[in-house]
């Protein structure tokens, strides 16, 4: 059980929440923005005392009946809630799961066969794994760069050039989920000394992740929507899907768009270049 974590996270959702959200009379002048510790524990139905301790950090580790009626009074997302049971010790830290840097064949294969679209295989921190020709073709070759600097997290917040790739507001929004990301993969593996060790760089190195990550943000990239920017064929609009390979801590990465579209056209021009890139480059 993390209490400091566990805290920090029940203050936060309780201060973003507005007594007329949840049909509270919002009448009488408030110290800070959000509801009161008095009002979260009567929605979820226990001792203002009890409440106040969690948010303390000197509480007792709490039941999951406890977590379940704070995670409906606090309305919490569905990763929050999973949060929510990570910080208190309560959920199984995915037990089965055996993180590999291991790629598949059959995994690698299917890269191959994506030869028209970007996509990539990352570990469950954000490392790369493996990509296809599209993936190179679209954001350059991750191999250019040294194994602890391929990684999403590392890129979006220490390379500037990745940064130059992306329109201001993707580059905004990615961020935010990037670290909202990392902060429920280490919870739900606290004992994860690469994660941990790439958290405390990044928040040396990166004012902008330093203060994200104290936004206690929770939230595991499923799908986006993104703009690349690319020096050759220029603005693509793109779908994203994340695929979850469970029993390695894996994720395949697809970045596609619809048929007749403007970014479909520059995605079949790329597909183009790639190829001639890798042909040049085996001359």
């Amino acid at each position: 059980m993390d209490r400091a974590e566990l805290s920090a996270f029940l203050r936060i959702r309780r201060e973003r929440l507005r007594p007329e959200d949840l049909g509270l009379p919002a009448n009488g002048r408030r110290r800070t923005a959000g509801l009161r510790r008095e009002e979260v524990a009567m929605l979820a139905g226990m001792s203002v005392d009890y409440y106040t301790r969690l948010e303390q950090a000197r509480g007792p580790q709490p039941s999951a009946q406890v977590l379940g009626a704070l995670s409906r009074a606090l309305r919490l997302t569905r990763d929050e809630h999973d949060h929510l049971f990570h910080l208190s010790g309560l959920m199984p830290q995915d037990e089965g799961r055996a993180p590999t840097e291991h790629v598949r064949p059959g995994v690698l294969h299917l890269l191959d066969k994506l030869d028209d679209t970007p996509a990539l295989v990352v570990s469950d921190r954000g490392d790369m794994l493996a990509w296809n020709a599209m993936q190179v073709a679209l954001m350059g070759d991750p191999g250019r760069f040294p194994a602890e600097q391929r990684n999403i997290a590392w890129q979006h917040f220490c390379n500037p050039e990745a940064a130059e790739r992306f329109v201001p507001e993707d580059l905004i929004r990615n961020g935010e989920n990037t670290v909202a990301d990392l902060r429920a993969r280490l919870a739900a593996h606290p004992d994860d000394a690469p994660l941990r060790a790439l958290v405390e760089e990044l928040r040396v190195r990166s004012q902008r992740f330093a203060d994200l990550w104290e936004r206690h943000d929770v939230r595991r990239r499923r799908m986006d929507h993104k703009t690349v920017l690319h020096p050759v064929v220029g603005r693509i609009d793109l779908d994203c899907e994340v695929m979850f390979s469970p029993e390695h801590d894996q994720r395949l990465i697809i970045h596609s768009a619809r048929a007749g579209t403007p970014a479909y056209q520059a995605l079949q021009l790329l597909r183009v270049i790639g190829t001639q890139s890798m042909a040049e480059a085996n001359t």
